[in-house]
């Protein structure tokens, strides 16, 4: 008798400690919901914007660091219809791109470009301070601070209250290509040397890796608390705060890229460019 309540004892304590144990999150999935046609040229990243309820999609056309003003910046509607294809012209090799009031910012090989959005004529720009300068993704805080990335010569440069200068230049940021501002002390960046999300305090520059295991990171996006982050080799990771990661999509088998992503939370859509194939594919966050 005197095992058989032990028995029992143990029983109750292990259903009491499993119980105790939080239940795993559910795992997201993405619905393709939309893809454009194939008049795009090398679209390389996405943004939207969410005063003009528009995409716009910037468009290398030749190499990633040509100099040859072929580049240009489309609009795309949220249903995937290519409204402007060529909205703004005379760029080189547009990349990342932000918003902040009236202005479209962009990176261009080695400059910063700010369009204007009521007309899409550049307004000024802002030059790297290396003539071998990859200027790559920009992201934009609530106060308006530009932050942008130089992919091959691991810096990171910064506009604030028009002041430009280089930022952060060499140490664990580790070639940063994908940037996203959360708030105005937070900074997300995708570490593409390591394969890694990296979160860095603004007032200290201390970065602390949040996942790896990701190849060559390129978009990240916030999706509430949480992140979606594009490896351009074609797949989609979603990771949570505390560093959980699950991957949602893999078009390396197909070929099929996946640069830098953005998101539209009032349809839960994720919008990828897919480099070569010269088209945007939308899916539904679920």
């Amino acid at each position: 008798m005197r095992l058989l309540h032990l028995l029992l004892g143990s029983s109750l304590l292990l259903t009491v400690a499993l119980s105790s144990f939080e239940s795993p999150k559910k795992e997201k999935k993405l619905v393709k919901v939309w893809e454009t046609d194939s008049t795009l040229k090398t679209p390389e990243s996405v943004l939207y914007d969410p005063k003009g309820k528009v995409l716009y999609v910037a468009n290398i056309v030749g190499k990633g660091d040509s100099l040859d003003g072929d580049g240009f910046i489309s609009k795309v509607s949220l249903d995937g219809k290519i409204e402007n294809l060529k909205w703004t012209t005379g760029l080189n090799a547009p990349k990342g791109m932000g918003i902040h009031k009236n202005r479209l910012y962009v990176t261009d090989v080695y400059r910063l470009v700010a369009i204007n959005l009521s007309n899409g004529q550049a307004e000024k720009t802002w030059d790297a301070d290396d003539k071998k300068a990859f200027l790559n993704d920009v992201t934009i805080d609530k106060a308006g601070t530009v932050y942008v990335s130089d992919n091959r010569n691991n810096k990171i440069y910064r506009l604030k209250d028009d002041q430009w200068e280089t930022w952060v230049d060499g140490g664990d940021i580790n070639n940063p290509n994908g940037l996203l501002a959360v708030g105005t002390k937070k900074l997300m960046v995708g570490s593409t040397k390591i394969g890694a999300l990296q979160e860095m305090d603004v007032e200290t520059k201390k970065l602390t890796k949040l996942a790896d295991g990701m190849a060559n990171t390129d978009g990240i996006v916030a999706v509430g608390k949480d992140f979606i982050v594009s490896d351009w080799n074609g797949r989609l990771f979603y990771i949570t705060p505390d560093g959980q990661k699950q991957q949602l999509i893999d078009t390396r088998p197909e070929k099929v890229n996946a640069a830098d992503i953005d998101y539209v939370p009032g349809k839960k859509l994720v919008v990828v460019p897919t480099f070569f194939r010269n088209k945007l594919v939308a899916y539904r966050v679920e």
